[in-house]
């Protein structure tokens, strides 16, 4: 079978996500002196905190970028701005990047720089974080950490090395302001893809509430936290405590007023006896009015249309903030092929367990009729849907579809082995880390080792080792676990699984990641539910000098 061309990828639908955006190539070439560049000008930031570590732009992270090359350069630029976004039929007031829901696609070929302008148009200060991608420390958009905040009517530019194919996600990182409409996909193509398909189909998946009802998610989170609602269920405690020296501190109701416009107080958020069999526990505890796929609601799906017996890559997305979805193409097996941007041995599933800002590619063949992509909220009530089409006739599939292929064959992440280019060998770990997750809902004060976030913190590598982390999940709910700026291998007693940035640690479990210390630099770890991280459940990695 033929493979597609760069352009055949670049014209491929994108549902109701947008038109591609392709970046223009620079008549100057790479530029040497790729870094942070605001456009006032800077210096390079120094983060606070214990010195004898690399810091985000020092000459061992400057030399790391010189080994990924220096491609071509491609321009963007994307706005994050107050808008109206139609939601399919229902319009709302939100934050998103240039107008739309998701953001913009933004796509280069593996070994290009880009050169991304961020606008900030926003009422207060914002990031944007490159998720799941090698790249140097400076542009990787955690604030205080790797860069001041960008100010109101500022830009930003960040600039760095595309260096690894795969599946991407941009995300402000700043606040709740991720459960908004402030994230956008990001497709790095492989110059030589391995891969024979015939369409790509691109599916953002996310939770919604910001504009509903009059609710924010600085709202929503207020409500999580003790002593919010008398009578609410929450069970007895003080407030929990708030991320000392966060950059991530959440405006409280009023502020969210002052910014948003919304009112004080909203609905009831607050998700009660939620339960998933898959998760070993709760589901979540934010209940979402909506659940979104490619920024649409289930009674008005984006359609995505290709022919009988088209070979289909399908790069699905959980830009979601608190929500895990199980995923289904009704009437076909899903062949999946990478996860988290990285390739795995070829594996056959019915279903998708995707925690929040995992991605997974599949492969299908297209049957002939017209089919719903579902996306179920995991443990909660709600389902986000697309639809396959292969012909002009025919019905679309109702809003409650519930394809049988749900419920059937889940392969979980765990069990899925890395493809041979991207396997880790059995070295022997040269360090070890122990970290426990901590917390509860009743008390609202997730962190990790009973402490929450902290700038200042530290959890030491040196560039070179091979490190060992151990996550032990001591809290009754589940939680998807990022780490900046590598990836890393879920691992078993003698060997390595497939390469991730993020992955799920059910309740009361541990899991053990393998990764090289490969990027100098300070490096967030946290978890990636946004209610979570933004009461405490955050740290630092850093290289040592």
């Amino acid at each position: 079978m033929q493979k597609p061309s760069r352009r055949t990828l670049l014209r491929a639908p994108f549902a109701a996500v947008g038109a591609g955006l392709l970046p223009s190539c620079s008549d100057s070439g790479p530029d040497p002196r790729s870094g942070p560049q605001h456009t006032a000008g800077t210096g390079a930031f120094v983060p606070q905190g214990p010195k004898g570590f690399v810091n985000p732009s020092d000459p061992e992270v400057l030399a790391a970028e010189r080994k990924r090359g220096s491609g071509p350069v491609r321009m963007v630029k994307l706005t994050a701005a107050e808008s109206t976004l139609d939601l399919g039929g229902r319009s709302v007031r939100s934050w998103a990047y240039n107008e739309s829901l998701p953001g913009p696609l933004v796509r280069v070929t593996a070994g290009d720089v880009l050169s991304l302008t961020l606008s900030n148009q926003l009422p207060e200060k914002t990031t944007m974080h490159a998720h799941g991608v090698r790249l140097r420390n400076d542009m990787d958009g955690a604030p205080d950490l790797t860069q001041p905040s960008i100010e109101p009517k500022t830009d930003f530019i960040y600039r760095f090395v595309a260096a690894h194919p795969g599946t991407y996600l941009f995300h402000s990182h700043v606040g709740m302001q991720p459960d908004r409409a402030l994230y956008a996909p990001f497709i790095v193509d492989d110059p030589r893809e391995p891969l024979a398909y015939d369409k790509e189909w691109i599916v953002v998946l996310d939770d919604w509430v910001d504009g509903i009802g009059g609710s924010t998610p600085d709202q929503v989170l207020a409500q999580l936290k003790p002593g919010a609602h008398m009578g609410m269920g929450m069970g007895p405690g003080r407030d929990s405590p708030s991320p000392h020296g966060s950059a991530h501190a959440s405006p409280s109701p009023s502020n969210a007023r002052s910014k948003s416009g919304s009112k004080t107080t909203g609905p009831d958020r607050v998700l009660r006896n939620s339960h998933s069999s898959m998760l070993h526990g709760e589901g979540g505890n934010v209940a979402y009015p909506h659940y979104l796929a490619n920024g649409r609601v289930r009674t008005d799906p984006s359609v995505f249309q290709c022919r009988p017996g088209d070979r289909v890559r399908i790069r699905i997305i959980n830009a979601g903030s608190e929500t895990a979805f199980r995923v289904a193409l009704g009437g076909h097996a899903m062949t999946i092929t990478h996860t988290d941007g990285y390739p795995v041995q070829h594996t056959k599933t019915d279903a998708l367990l995707i925690g929040m800002a995992e991605r997974y590619d599949v492969l299908v063949t297209a049957k002939d009729g017209v089919f719903p992509f579902v996306a179920l909220a995991e443990g909660k009530p709600g389902k986000a849907l697309a639809v396959l089409r292969t012909n002009k006739g025919g019905n679309l599939p109702s809003a409650n579809v519930r394809p049988s292929e749900l419920d059937r064959e889940c392969v979980p992440a765990r069990r899925l082995l890395p493809a041979e280019s991207v396997a880790m060998d059995d070295r022997v770990p040269d360090r070890d880390l122990l970290i426990r997750i901590t917390g509860s809902m009743q008390r609202y004060d997730w962190g990790f080792d009973h402490k929450v976030y902290d700038v200042r913190q530290r959890h030491a590598v040196r560039a070179g080792e091979r490190v060992r982390l151990t996550l032990v999940n001591a809290t009754d709910m589940w939680h998807p676990m990022h780490l900046h700026g590598h990836t890393f291998a879920v691992t078993g007693i003698s060997s390595a699984g497939a390469r991730k940035d993020t992955t799920i640690v059910l309740p009361h479990r541990k899991l053990v990641l393998d990764f090289d210390a490969d990027n100098p630099g300070l490096w967030m770890l946290h978890c990636h539910n946004q209610y979570h991280s933004e009461s405490g459940m955050m740290t630092v990695l850093g290289y040592q000098k």
